[in-house]
């Protein structure tokens, strides 16, 4: 028995490693997205500060694993091996959790997770000891819900809060500086630099310390330190603001520094110090938690771990201080190693983001609705205020003098360091406000909402992409409060299995684990490189003449021959009531509408950019894409249909009618060929024969759709659903084939004309 407790302390170490992993993945967001967005410093510089932040802070997180022992659930009426259940459930959810949140770079709060997660376990095995007893009592007997109310609570109330003070701080900062903010900060950056560098030193003090050994060390006053700061802390937060300002000043007067840099760089520091030592325990206190309970039993010298009660974790225990620099530094190596924490960093950055950016999210209703009830309330505010005082506010916001980059102008920025500054101030404060208040608060969610606030107040969220970035804030706020019903949905589960298959279903848990693990990585492996290589592909096309022409016919011949592919199968499908093939077939036409859509998208902006087109030359170009969009529609209107045809069971076409579609897929075929290679050769003197080969193809539909009207009214016993189909599938058809023609001569007049 003492060896299967052994492998099942050992299984929860190794599940620690595995949720150290994907935990850093998820909440490296939090204090990685200002100083990267603001591109600070270099990126190296950034990860050291940081890293310094998480090693310093694990040694400070022991007093917080309380939590894991003792925060959700009685302990003392709960057996070891019932102990051992709830620990495993945790562990297994969290890891494959977190790790399906950072595949799809959604962050999301490893706090909600774990209180969660034990919540479910501990109410699974609860059911279970009252079921199997009569006597067991009620489920208030073993559960903590006041813990996952305030929990809840801690999420409405931080979500409205840090967005709500965010965006009136940075509103209030903006007026200040300006977007030109270099001119300002010789007047009064000192001052705010010293404010705000009091405030994290506030941070780091109350935060850091709360829960950790060091605060309960005596002083020679006979006091602790804890007590000490509490005692002081109007006078550091005074002479914390005068020594700092002074300093800030005096180092600005003699080099000329910029004090937002080390705000930032400060502010990043302080925030990776809170997460490793407030949220060390999401990811190693229950495995620290289950060897504790292990330990006891030994120590207790009883023989049945399922009579044992664990009464010994009501008390204090010590974690040891090497578990936690262990921890650190796989935090700190995973800090440096996760492709997944940058992609979580995406997220956020993409939706704070001062410019246009390739909007992740889509529209929705209720976004549709925030921006335009905003709107209208905006329009009525602007009524009742002065003329002289909006136009004074509006030159204050004037981002003219943000051109995306760094003030030296070599990196290109997600915001600038005003924003960047104010991130991690007003988090840093909020977070600190709440631990001295003794809420619940997510640092996820704080420094999140706190983000989305300042983009907001800094018009980031313009006309263009507000509905986007409102639908994406709104997806990550749902996505926080399906967390925590699917944590507890699945612990409660995984529970359950564990204690009915035991070993077995504990093996069979573990396999599941790893496969989904492996499966989300080989996805987001998949995901990263297409990112990589269309990134690499767009930072190679310097936008000059020859590149443009030649990603535009490359966009061209590409599209023409998957549309082409795309249009066989179909019929291909449709011959053999392949529903299979057509549901593919389907998909694939979205994700080629999907690459015409970003095309399109991205026309306007290239444009502005390439100097050598002209009003006559532009057009010919926007036509292009133009043309590949609406082929792209017409492929929609015959895959989808024609998947929903056999999907539906619906007679079969004809022989006849697939015959005819054979011959039209062969003639189109052609038409295409001829059009490919006009434009590989560039040799648009042949384009007399692409007019031949339309309109024999146009033709053949004509004469097509006649012979089918008349064989309708020879045969009325004919499909109804299939005569539609194939009417469509004919008149789609006429559409590409006008569609393709007029590519074929948007791409001729670019080409001959630049």
């Amino acid at each position: 028995m003492e060896t299967f407790l052994i492998a099942i302390v050992a299984i929860l170490f190794l599940l620690a490693i595995s949720d150290l992993v994907v935990g850093v993945s998820n909440d490296a967001v939090n204090f990685l997205n200002s100083a990267i967005g603001s591109k600070v410093a270099p990126f190296w510089l950034i990860m050291v500060i940081a890293s310094l932040g998480v090693l310093v802070g694990a040694t400070f997180s022991s007093g917080m694993m309380e939590v894991a022992r003792k925060g959700i659930f009685h302990p003392q009426h709960f057996y070891l091996t019932e102990i051992m259940i709830i620990f495993l459930a945790v562990m297994i959810t969290d890891v494959i959790l977190l790790d399906v949140f950072n595949t799809f770079g959604m962050p999301t709060s490893t706090t909600v997770s774990i209180v969660f997660e034990l919540l479910g376990a501990a109410v699974a095995v609860s059911i279970l000891k009252i079921y199997n007893d009569p006597n067991a009592g009620d489920l208030s007997q073993y559960i903590n819900s006041a813990k996952a109310l305030a929990i809840i609570t801690g999420i409405l109330v931080s979500v409205v809060v840090s967005f709500s003070v965010g965006a009136l701080i940075q509103y209030l900062t903006r007026l200040a500086f300006t977007f030109n903010f270099m001119k300002n900060i010789k007047y009064y950056g000192a001052l705010w630099g010293g404010a705000a560098i009091t405030a994290i030193t506030y941070f780091i003090l109350i935060k850091g310390m709360k829960g950790s050994t060091y605060a309960e060390i005596v002083l020679d006053s006979g006091i602790t330190i804890n007590q000490w700061l509490k005692a002081h802390t109007y006078h550091i937060l005074l002479y914390g603001f005068l020594a700092w300002s002074a300093l800030l000043q005096g180092i600005y007067m003699l080099t000329k520094f910029n004090v937002l840099k080390a705000i930032v760089l400060i502010g990043t520091f302080a925030l990776a110090m809170a997460f490793a030592g407030n949220d060390l325990v999401n990811f190693i206190g229950v495995p620290i938690a289950g060897y504790e309970s292990y330990q006891a039993f030994i120590k207790s010298g009883a023989t049945d771990p399922g009579s044992f009660l664990m009464s010994s974790m009501q008390g204090k225990v010590a974690t040891p201080v090497l578990f936690l620099l262990i921890a650190g530094l796989i935090m700190v190596i995973t800090l440096w190693l996760s492709k997944k924490a940058r992609s979580v960093v995406k997220t956020s950055l993409d939706l704070s983001n001062q410019d246009e950016v390739d909007e992740r999210f889509g529209s929705s209703y209720f976004a549709r609705s925030i921006v335009r009830g905003s709107i209208k309330m905006n329009h009525r505010f602007q009524t009742l205020v002065p003329d002289t005082l909006s136009n004074a506010v509006a030159k204050r916001f004037d981002t003219q003098y943000f051109n995306g980059r760094t003030p030296d102008g070599e990196e290109k920025v997600s915001f600038d360091l005003v924003r960047a500054s104010v991130n991690l101030v007003v988090a840093s404060v909020l977070i600190a406000l709440g631990t001295s208040l003794k809420l619940p608060l997510s640092t996820t969610y704080v420094t999140f909402m706190v983000a989305m606030g300042t983009s907001l107040a800094d018009k980031a969220w313009g006309r263009e992409s507000a509905v986007y970035r409102v639908t994406g804030v709104l997806a990550v706020i749902s996505g926080w409060f399906f967390t925590a019903l699917i944590a507890f949905t699945i612990a409660f589960i995984i529970a359950l299995f564990i204690s009915w298959g035991e070993v077995y279903a504990l093996g069979a848990l573990l396999v599941l684990a790893t496969v989904i693990i492996y499966r989300t990585h080989a996805l987001h492996h998949k995901k990263d490189a297409e990112a990589t290589t269309a990134a690499q592909s767009e930072a190679a096309e310097v936008l000059k003449k020859e590149n443009i022409v030649k990603s535009c016919t490359s966009n061209v011949t590409q599209n023409l021959i998957d549309f082409t592919e795309v249009y066989g199968k179909v019929i291909d499908g449709l011959k053999t009531e392949n529903r299979k093939q057509l549901l593919e077939i389907s998909l694939k036409v979205n994700d080629l509408n999907e690459r015409a859509k970003k095309l399109k998208s991205k026309v306007f902006k290239t444009i502005k950019k390439l100097e050598y087109i002209s009003i006559d030359t532009g057009p010919y170009y926007v036509q292009v894409l133009d043309y590949l969009r609406e082929m792209a529609h017409c492929l929609t209107f015959i895959a989808k249909p024609s998947y929903e045809h056999v999907n539906n069971n619906h007679r079969p076409l004809a022989d006849y009618q697939i015959r005819n579609l054979e011959k039209i897929n062969d003639s189109l075929n052609e038409m295409v060929g001829e059009i490919l290679t006009i434009i590989e050769t560039n040799d648009y003197d042949q384009i007399g024969t692409v007019y031949k080969k339309q309109e024999e193809l146009l033709s053949l539909l004509k004469k097509l759709r006649k012979e089918h009207i008349r064989a309708l009214k020879a045969d009325s016993s004919s499909g109804t659903r299939s005569s539609l189909l194939y009417f469509n599938l004919i008149y789609e058809t006429q559409n590409f084939t006008l569609h393709s023609i007029n590519l074929l001569k948007s791409q001729r007049d670019f080409i001959v004309e630049t």
